[in-house]
């Protein structure tokens, strides 16, 4: 399922320093962790960019754990 925890953990990281970075309460990144919430998109960008990972990783989608590269702004 979601490897959030996973993530924050090998960063030495504990949820209240996650849910700082949200600007969330630690209660509700819990709630994420144990996948009792949906996370909204917006959250999963910010989490993905943070971990530096990607949203099908953490979401346990596909087993590749690196970035997807980044669209460059200004083309269309």
């Amino acid at each position: 399922m979601l490897r959030l925890k996973d993530l924050r953990e090998d960063n030495d990281l504990y949820q209240k320093d996650v849910a700082k970075m949200l600007n969330i309460s630690q209660t509700n990144y819990s709630k994420y962790e144990l996948g009792k919430i949906n996370i909204p998109v917006d959250t999963l960008v910010k989490l993905a960019i943070f971990f530096n990972t990607n949203i099908d990783y953490m979401l346990g989608l596909t087993d590749e754990s690196k970035p997807y590269p980044r669209i460059k702004k200004g083309i269309s």
